[in-house]
């Protein structure tokens, strides 16, 4: 609902008198944006860089309702997926830096497509302000029940003994689960068929049937059939233990130390964004991932909630494009 005119008048007044006496008119729409002792007094898209229905999707919507009352006014989701998340973040990046257009971007989009895209419509780094991570995903390893190994040893060690002839399902070129599947291959020092899906839930489904030996998939694609004994799960992708799967050794104590690769998703904003508006946004953002009831929704989804700074985002956004850059590089992966 839009604010009435009157309403919205004083304060504009207001920043751009303060703007013009601070000398920043003419940056990245900064002449534009509200005081933040006003903000927000319109509502605030969010670009979700995912199609509706997906565990992200679900997410941002569970979110949604406790910002809104926080806020004072309505955070509308808008879906625009695509190109691994390029399409969305686009829209983002171009936008105001006055915090009404923010995009939930994915560990692809963030930090991986940059060094998979020969072109990219946006900076990652430079042309977004990050505001807070949102929740983080962990994979599994899981293969059919006649692959003929039961633990992780056994299934790189049969992996090696057979290079070449293993195929790996995951979630589709590019993606968290490919770059997570790459990165296992060389630290096991395996060579693997690896076959892109269309999402995790194909993937999931083909190697429970068979028609794959094995696959790296998220939790909500995979929890039921593994709970059900119809696929074996060799690890969890995270640096610590799953509660939904507790029995569930990660890969790095399993066999493989110092492995670490989750799914994870976070909200950002356009660069240039005024440094108060950023941290109301974090504080509501933290105190939403913060309710039990959402944090029980969210895990029964697969996604572990993941408050933190602004900083500790932004330094981790750096490490992650640091650390992918290298596994892509090895993998000599790109994409048109």
């Amino acid at each position: 609902m839009t604010a009435p005119i009157a309403r919205k008048a004083q304060p504009l007044r207001r920043q751009l008198l303060l703007a013009t006496a601070f000398g920043v008119l003419g940056g990245h729409a900064q002449a534009q944006a509200p005081a933040s002792a006003d903000f927000p007094t319109h509502p605030i898209r969010m670009v979700v860089t995912f199609p509706p229905g997906g565990s992200a999707d679900a997410v941002v919507r569970m979110l949604v309702p406790r910002l809104n009352e926080k806020l004072g006014q309505q955070v509308v989701v808008d879906n625009r997926p695509g190109a691994g998340g390029n399409v969305g973040l686009s829209l983002v990046a171009k936008a105001p830096s006055d915090g009404y257009t923010l995009g939930l971007g994915a560990a692809g989009a963030l930090t991986a497509n940059v060094n998979l895209y020969a072109q990219m419509p946006f900076d990652p780094v430079k042309d977004f302000k990050p505001v807070g991570m949102v929740a983080a995903t962990p994979f599994v390893i899981v293969g059919h029940p006649s692959v003929g190994a039961r633990t992780l040893p056994e299934l790189i060690a049969l992996a090696r003994a057979k290079p070449g002839t293993l195929s790996m399902g995951h979630g589709g070129n590019g993606t968290a689960m490919h770059l997570s599947t790459a990165l296992f291959a060389q630290m096991a020092d395996v060579k693997l068929i690896e076959v892109p899906y269309r999402g995790t839930g194909p993937a999931a489904l083909d190697a429970m049937a068979g028609q794959v030996q094995l696959a790296l998939v998220d939790l909500p694609a995979s929890l039921q059939q593994i709970r059900a004994g119809k696929l074996i799960a060799f690890g969890v992708t995270s640096a610590q233990r799953v509660p939904m799967l507790p029995d569930v050794p990660t890969v790095a104590e399993a066999g493989l130390p110092g492995y670490d690769s989750t799914g994870w998703f976070g909200v950002v904003a356009p660069a240039g964004t005024p440094a108060p508006i950023v941290a109301r946004l974090n504080a509501e953002l933290n105190a939403a991932l913060g309710d039990e009831q959402i944090k029980a929704a969210m895990r029964n989804l697969g996604a572990e909630p993941a408050p933190g700074s602004t900083e500790a985002f932004e330094a981790y956004i750096r490490s992650e494009t640091k650390k992918w850059a290298k596994v892509i590089q090895v993998a000599n992966i790109k994409l048109d």
